[in-house]
């Protein structure tokens, strides 16, 4: 017996599948269909939103994570625990890549006395072979990655500002440093031999790169040595911190979650409320779906009665509605999920059919009233620019979202039909 009160009775089924077929035509039938294009709408709208800012802040993430920031810095290694504190590294199977670093700011004088100030970064001359992550986001728009001697590679933003091309000289005249170091000096001049470009801004316009012997020269005695850790498991960092903190304790160690708080902080935020703002979305559809399934219980109030009179629990009678609008945000949820995918893979088509798209429709309108000015039309190179950025799907987020709109149009049938619980078979058929 208990067996069978916990199992749905197949008339329940039956009923709302014999439901759904006499409501094909009608309001009904157009208010159901509005409520699943709506949800398909929703879902495919926030996939490719929340892909397409993926694609955005991951981009911008990688750059810092693998040029910049890194997983974790590590400081105050004693001199004499260097060699066994990178050996430890390289047999660590958390950590893919430990890079010693000295990093000072500087600033620079290029070509006619144009100034710019810049980190300077000393790294090892084979940086590219022994850190794959950082190969693959600094990219040589010119030039080799070639630090043997004094020889310097720098962003293509700061090449711009200090107007220098490959073989040009740049200086750097204030440097900060140690006591030991000359805070204004005009020798310290090195040779640019490479630009590169990656895909965080602010590297662009304030990083450049020098041999780490150059840096022990020009930095000072005083310079602190940073080795800078990257991680097979970027959510590993605490992990990974505790180890080294057992075998080196006298060392310290910076994650990048405490480094990057701030940035890291605005994507978040940005994200969330863009988020709650298309989500915004599936409240009009719920209210939607709400209003409709009231009139539908409201409508049926009659086979109501009788199901009650035959001896249906009145929360038997509910799940017949509940599952009417679960049908209804499925039958728009998959699709969106379908068309939300489909769009997110071929962003870039997307991107370059709109951009061709616009400079259309604002050619005719201006052929039609000012045909002269048609010259000045010109596509918006910034959709280009958009279409070179992959979206990056996230399956968590995409099976939230779905959820999320089958859940909403669940929730909106569940608060609709809770009048059928109020409902006495006696007060219907008196009314008709």
């Amino acid at each position: 017996m208990s067996k069978r009160k916990q199992l749905l009775p197949r008339w329940v089924l039956f009923v709302s599948n014999r439901f759904a077929r006499v409501d094909r035509k009608g309001r009904s039938a157009v208010t159901t269909f509005l409520a699943s294009l709506g949800i398909c709408f929703g879902v495919m709208t926030l996939i490719v939103v929340i892909s397409v800012m993926n694609g955005f802040q991951m981009s911008f993430i990688d750059a810092i994570m693998e040029i910049s920031s890194y997983h974790l810095r590590v400081t105050d290694v004693p001199p004499a625990a260097a060699a066994g504190f990178e050996q430890f590294c390289a047999d660590s199977e958390q950590i893919r890549a430990a890079v010693p670093f000295y990093e000072a700011q500087s600033l620079m004088v290029g070509t006619a006395n144009r100034q710019a100030a810049a980190i300077v970064r000393a790294v090892p001359a084979d940086i590219c072979s022994k850190d794959n992550g950082f190969a693959k986001e600094l990219t040589l728009v010119s030039g080799s990655f070639d630090l043997s001697g004094d020889t310097i590679v720098i962003g293509a933003d700061l090449a711009r500002n200090l107007g220098v091309t490959l073989g040009s000289s740049v200086n750097l005249f204030a440097l900060s440093g140690g006591s030991d170091v000359d805070l204004l000096s005009p020798d310290r001049i090195f040779s640019v031999v490479g630009i590169f470009q990656s895909g965080y801004a602010d590297i662009n316009s304030s990083y450049s790169f020098i041999s780490l012997a150059a840096g022990k020269r020009y930095f000072g005695k005083n310079a602190s040595l940073v080795y800078g850790l990257k991680l097979r498991n970027s959510g590993a960092d605490s992990e990974a911190a505790a180890m080294l903190a057992a075998e080196f304790p006298e060392i310290k160690t910076e994650s990048w979650r405490s480094y990057n708080r701030a940035f890291f902080g605005a994507l978040r935020i940005e994200k969330t409320m863009l988020m709650l703002l298309v989500c915004l979305i599936f409240v009009v559809v719920g209210i939607n779906i709400f209003n409709g399934m009231r009139r539908l219980v409201y409508e049926r109030r009659s086979e109501i009665s009788v199901l009650s009179a035959l001896g249906g629990n009145s929360r038997y009678i509910q799940i017949i509605f509940i599952l009417r609008g679960f049908l209804t945000g499925f039958e728009g949820a998959v699709p969106g999920l379908a068309l939300g995918l489909l769009l997110s893979v071929r962003i870039g088509s997307v991107f370059v059919f709109a951009a061709k798209a616009i400079y259309a429709v604002q050619y005719f309108f201006t052929m039609i009233a000012s045909p002269a000015d048609s010259i000045f039309i010109r596509e918006n190179p910034m959709y280009f620019v958009y279409a070179q950025i992959p979206a990056r799907i996230v399956p968590q987020e995409v099976l939230l979202i779905t959820i999320f709109g089958i859940f909403s149009s669940l929730l909106a049938s569940w608060v609709a039909s809770r009048s059928v619980l109020q409902m006495t078979a006696a007060e219907v058929l008196r009314d008709e």
